[in-house]
């Protein structure tokens, strides 16, 4: 009888922790509403669904060469693959597929993703990140001569050049210089700067050519460095940056980069162009963390951590560079250009400005994940209607339904009152196992809800083996209820290998699988496994309960 009450007590446990698991919570989701994407509360059930059942987006990702080829496709998609894998497990989506297909593409498939722009954003960005010190040597005025001669010769040039406008240019250097100049000490707070060099001496741009493109619309900025080219200039001056014939006449260990703002001063827009040590002090290889935060005076910052050789090398670096601006540049664009009043070692932070806290989340993401060692470029990409995966659950829980439905009625007209027994178990396993795939957040694909009703023909199939031993033994001319100890014991052995053979199949598959196979093997693992405790210790329970309540008795309806 004690036996009989633990049993009862511990089929009631796992019911009721079951009924906790499956009870619909309050969650907080990204839904669109009205063509805009905003966090709503809702209540729902806490199992996960797939691609295939909620909808979202399928990405087909390849090697983008259009600036530079690539000798080893095959490998640099791998080590792709792996930062792009990274970049879609941080970013919070259940059951993605993120696997090489062929040797020049990556397949992405991002349940309950409809906002694409972002999502594509997030997989092609490189995030690769330099700290370089700004030049203070203006070698940038030595060489414009020579930039204005190759510009004229390729034929470059502004149709309505900006003019000496002194005010202008002093408002515009002002304006940027206040926007680009986030400069931090050591611990990430503000700092002043001035308009001068580290010679103390007024930066002023070197006579060039007259009426050349470059002398006529770089003018320098406040911090060393540092230029300002006006929008009407920017188109053509990109394309003689790009010139080979330029791109040789470079001042030696020097290279340019554009800042990432664009600001306007009066009725005219300007771009920072910023010459740099080719050198960096670090990259970002050797960053371990990036977490974005909000202040409120810098606005929204991403703040890294680097290893233990980063930190060392940066705090040597940065110590040799003190009052100097130092650049940090993200995927070849100039974020800011702080100045470094003292040394500063594992801790730092990159200041956005006027971007968005979901562009920190996203920029300390990529950062985390690493950089792609290769371009990629979007080569097809669509989108799964929530409606064709409403129509699959509603057809895939139709077929469950029939399945249950068939197996009462065999089981009842078949074995009769055992078969309801039978059926009492089922219903249980049915909840243990939705239980188990919701408290493992495992995910509900259209592949899943055919591994879930092919896991309940094998209960069904043990259950039978129970039956038929039990009959077997009765027919012996045993009692009922030695018949029954008898019967399931005999069943066991036969149960559990061909539910341990099944349950290992399914590991494999779940190792080696992808998107849809994973979800077939989680089900039908989650399955047997609940299969296992309904068919060997549910069912022989309700047996010993009506045994009990019924001593004595002679016969069993089997």
């Amino acid at each position: 009888m004690a036996n009989l009450k633990y049993r009862l007590l511990l089929i009631v446990g796992l019911l009721a922790a079951s009924a906790w698991s499956l009870y619909p919570r309050t969650v907080v989701e990204r839904v669109k509403r009205d063509g805009a994407f905003v966090y709503d509360t809702l209540k729902r059930v806490p199992l996960k669904r797939g691609l295939d059942l909620q909808g979202g987006m399928h990405l087909e990702l390849e090697i983008d060469e259009s600036k530079q080829a690539v000798a080893n496709k095959s490998e640099a998609l791998d080590r792709a693959l792996k930062v792009v894998r990274q970049r879609i497990d941080e970013f919070g989506v259940s059951e993605p597929l993120v696997q090489k297909a062929g040797e020049d593409r990556i397949i992405v498939e991002l349940p309950g993703i409809d906002d694409p722009e972002r999502a594509i954003e997030l997989v092609q960005k490189s995030a690769f990140l330099e700290f370089q010190i700004t030049d203070k040597t203006q070698a940038l005025e030595r060489v414009m001569p020579r930039f204005d001669e190759i510009a004229r010769s390729a034929g470059i040039a502004v149709a309505s050049a900006v003019g000496n406008d002194t005010a202008k240019k002093s408002g515009a250097t002002s304006l940027l210089t206040q926007k680009a100049d986030s400069s931090k000490d050591s611990t990430g707070k503000a700092v002043a700067t001035t308009g001068k060099d580290s010679t103390g001496k007024d930066s002023t741009a070197a006579k060039a050519v007259a009426g050349g493109l470059f002398a006529t619309n770089v003018q320098p900025g406040q911090l060393p460095g540092q230029y300002i080219i006006p929008e009407s200039a920017f188109s053509a001056i990109s394309k003689a940056l790009a010139l080979p014939a330029i791109q040789a006449a470079m001042p030696p260990g020097k290279n340019m980069r554009w800042g990432v703002d664009s600001l306007v001063s009066g009725n005219q827009r300007f771009f920072a162009l910023y010459v740099l040590d080719s050198r960096p002090i670090i990259t970002g290889e050797v960053l371990t963390d990036a977490r974005p935060n909000s202040d409120p005076v810098e606005g929204n910052v991403v703040q890294f951590t680097l290893n233990n050789e980063g930190a060392r090398r940066f705090k040597a670096e940065t110590g040799k560079h003190v009052k100097d601006n130092m650049a940090i540049v993200l995927d070849q664009r100039v974020v800011t250009a702080p100045v470094l009043n003292s040394a500063i070692g594992r801790n730092g932070q990159i200041t956005l400005g006027g971007g968005s806290l979901q562009a920190a989340q996203d920029l300390a993401l990529v950062l985390r994940a690493g950089a792609l060692p290769v371009p990629l470029k979007v080569a097809q990409y669509g989108t799964i209607g929530a409606s064709l995966g409403n129509d699959s659950i509603n057809k895939g829980v139709l077929a469950l339904g029939i399945a249950m439905l068939l197996i009462m009625v065999i089981l009842i007209g078949y074995y009769r009152f055992s078969g309801l027994l039978a059926v009492a178990a089922l219903v249980l396993y049915l909840v243990y196992t939705l239980a188990m795939l919701a408290g493992f957040n495992a995910v509900l694909t259209l592949p899943g809800l055919a591994g879930f009703v092919l896991s309940i023909g094998i209960a069904v199939d043990a259950n039978v083996l129970i039956f038929e031993r039990i009959r077997e033994e009765l027919d012996h001319g045993k009692s009922v209820r030695l018949a029954i100890d008898e019967g399931f014991r005999h069943a066991l052995s036969a149960i559990i290998d061909t539910s341990a053979t099944t349950i290992l199949s399914g590991m494999v598959l779940y190792q080696y699988g992808t998107g849809p196979v994973r979800g077939f093997a989680v089900t039908l693992v989650a399955g047997l496994v609940a299969s296992l405790f309904t068919a060997l210790f549910v069912s022989k329970t309700f047996f010993l309960l009506w045994l009990n309540r019924s001593r004595g008795v002679q016969t069993l309806s089997i």
